[in-house]
């Protein structure tokens, strides 16, 4: 089970750096790909992922992605007010078919998932996007792997939480630490000379504390509908959202600190 984890995290890694650094329509594609796939997990765990509602949400979601990769947010705004309109008129339509938490959950997730990935590309297109993207994995994956050594090697209080009974408080504010950290070594190797010290390890930092919240909702959904893992389609991961269900808060965030303290 290990290697089999180990060695999918490493294809995943290679994937993930190889689109960071070419970038383009080729990150945008993938993206979106990779939108769909986890909204169509997150309409299978509401038991809707073949009906009519649930392939007019992915439509939706391509066409959502095109919108943002424009920049035609006023065009964006009313495709998703159009797009609610949609869910429920095939609610009421159907009725009793389905119910309000799945018609809920339809619209839910275009935001939760297609909205939020989309902001990877985002990052990856501002200026210094080839490097400032990365913080949207340190904040996630980085900031998880020092949570996680932290914990065994230190970690004794554990979480105030249901969802996290194997996560510590020590753990949590290693992450945190290891991703400001991290964020601090980033700003010295590629922006010598530049007077950036701060933002990035402020970034690093905060990405941290969001991750782990994105985390911890992911976690919360799966239990509300009753399941272990979104998906097994990668091995020893789960599926699309198991994996990336932190990115989904870091992408965002990181965005918009990019554009407030660095770009500003």
């Amino acid at each position: 089970m290990f290697g089999t984890r180990l060695a999918s995290g490493i294809v995943l890694m290679a994937v993930t750096i190889a689109l960071m650094v070419y970038g383009g329509y080729p990150l945008f594609l993938v993206i979106t790909v990779v939108s769909l796939t986890g909204l169509y997990e997150l309409y299978r765990a509401a038991g809707i992922e073949k009906t009519v509602p649930a392939f007019a949400g992915y439509i939706s979601s391509v066409v959502t992605d095109i919108l943002i990769l424009n920049d035609k947010y006023e065009l964006l705004v009313m495709w998703l007010v159009f797009t609610l309109m949609v869910f429920m008129a095939c609610y009421v339509v159907s009725y009793p078919k389905f119910n309000s938490g799945q018609v809920t959950m339809l619209f839910f997730g275009i935001v939760y998932v297609t909205v939020m990935l989309s902001f990877v590309f985002k990052v990856r297109f501002v200026q210094d996007g080839h490097l400032l993207v990365w913080f949207i994995y340190i904040g996630a994956w980085g900031s998880d792997t020092f949570a996680y050594c932290t914990g065994k090697l230190i970690g004794k209080h554990k979480m105030p939480s249901e969802l996290s009974p194997n996560k510590t408080i020590e753990g949590c504010l290693g992450g945190v630490f290891g991703a400001a950290l991290t964020g601090f070594i980033f700003a010295a190797v590629f922006y010598n000379n530049r007077n950036i010290w701060w933002q990035l390890p402020l970034i690093g930092a905060v990405s941290s504390v969001i991750s782990q919240t994105g985390d911890l909702a992911a976690s919360a959904i799966k239990r509300n509908q009753g399941i272990k893992d979104y998906g097994n389609l990668i091995p020893g991961h789960g599926g699309i959202l198991d994996r990336f269900d932190s990115i989904i808060f870091t992408a965002p965030v990181v965005y918009y600190l990019v554009k407030f303290i660095i770009l500003k």
